[in-house]
């Protein structure tokens, strides 16, 4: 196998030779340097709201991804190849090293590249309609030590799928399940909603702040072990509940950030729309023994919406959407329901900006920003904002606002040595 890490002995720093192939690094700098790059970025498009607190790093920002998508691919000589698809274009690009994916992770995809040819599976191509593996997805919990294998294929008829599990854990000890999910979906590494489990639970259980989390598939989790719970001590210190409040924990995912503040709220709502992910959350509940949390399995506008529409109240929502962030129906329903304060988490930047000027509108201010770097070597930038209801005005929960979307420069980046 080829290596594409360097590093640097001097500095310990990290380089990757396929920088300009993959797309999955954005920032080719010394990490120090991604680290004010990332401040000084959200200091211009954030400071307008609140001061900005200093981004809070990593200690060990190489191979940090829990949860790695490996494709397959043939080259020109009809070689295997296993790696990640160039950004833009869905190429594969080789790679078995990768600087952000966990080493674990990155053993298990190595081992099942070895058994796709033993076992005579071929990768599937889009273009042709041939072939039976579309990718493999890991998951690996460093707290449990273990891991899961999800081989995502075009249907279930799988030949040997048991033996194929029991020559993989021969190889990688530490899994603990093995699963077939089955996907007709158009986007490559979209997931299906049948999973068969071949070996194992078919998910795996991880820790954080002393509380036990499932984690299957499809459902979404953080994807950085080591900073997770810095940034969930974060948004439990803004939330600040004192042990009689309603909290409800939208797009709640796995239940983690409702289940963790449970011990200090009266009562915790979570809403989830991925079925299994909201599954995995309801599971959470009755694994940390906890009577005063529920979880429903509906969008969060929409369930926003109607606890607005009976006459509900909320003393604290905290938010964790998908990139895209918030849609207004859910913002004017979180201003009618008029909670004193809204944590809201954001990976990126550019809708969070969008939606705090709507909240601004709405009646509340962002009064706390705190940064922490969950994607090393990437342009992605996590941000907590803490919001207060601004007292005496009233909601403006149906007024008609038209946002411009922010203009962002590009990111810099130096070129790959």
């Amino acid at each position: 196998m080829r290596r594409h890490i360097r590093i640097n002995n001097k500095t310990g720093e990290q380089s990757c030779s396929r920088f300009k192939l993959c797309g999955g690094c954005q920032l080719a700098m010394s990490y120090m340097e991604q680290l004010e790059w990332k401040q000084q970025k959200a200091d211009r498009l954030l400071s307008r709201f609140c001061k900005v607190e200093p981004i809070v790093g990593s200690e060990d920002p190489y191979n940090y991804r829990n949860k790695v998508q490996t494709v397959f691919a043939y080259d020109s000589h009809e070689r295997l190849l296993s790696g990640v698809y160039q950004s833009g274009s869905g190429r594969c690009v080789a790679t078995e090293d990768c600087m952000l994916e966990d080493k674990t992770c990155q053993k298990a995809a190595i081992e099942f590249k070895r058994l796709m040819q033993s076992f005579k599976l071929k990768p599937y191509n889009a273009q042709t309609g041939k072939g039976y593996v579309r990718h493999l997805l890991t998951r690996y919990s460093r707290s449990t030590g273990q891991l899961l294998v999800c081989l995502c294929a075009v249907d279930s008829t799988l030949p040997y799928g048991k033996a194929l599990a029991e020559e993989l854990k021969k190889a990688c000890p530490k899994l603990t399940s093995f699963v077939l999910n089955v996907s007709n979906k158009p986007l490559p590494l979209s997931l299906g909603d049948r999973n068969i489990v071949l070996y194992g639970s078919g998910y795996i259980e991880d820790e954080i702040m002393g509380r036990r989390f499932r984690v299957s598939p499809q459902s979404f989790y953080q994807v950085n072990s080591s900073q997770t719970e810095k940034l969930y001590r974060q948004v439990i210190e803004y939330a600040a509940p004192a042990g009689n409040e309603t909290l409800i924990d939208a797009y709640c995912g796995t239940g983690t950030i409702g289940i963790l503040c449970a011990d200090k709220a009266g009562k915790v709502i979570g809403t989830e729309l991925n079925k299994s992910a909201a599954e995995d959350a309801l599971y959470n509940i009755r694994l940390n023994g906890l009577e005063n949390v529920t979880v429903v399995n509906e969008d969060a506008g929409v369930f926003m919406s109607g606890l607005a529409s009976s006459g509900e109240k909320a003393d604290i929502v905290i938010v964790d959407p998908p990139r895209a962030g918030c849609d207004r129906k859910f913002l004017e329903s979180l201003a009618e329901l008029a909670p004193e304060r809204a944590v809201y988490v954001s990976c990126k930047i550019s809708s969070l900006v969008r939606d705090l000027r709507h909240l601004m509108r709405l009646g509340y201010k962002a009064v706390k920003i705190q940064l922490i770097d969950m994607f090393p070597h990437t342009t992605g930038i996590e941000t907590v904002v803490l919001l207060n209801k601004r007292s005496g005005e009233p909601q403006k929960a149906h007024l008609k606002i038209h946002l411009k979307k922010p203009e962002l420069k590009r990111p810099f980046r130096k070129r790959a040595k």
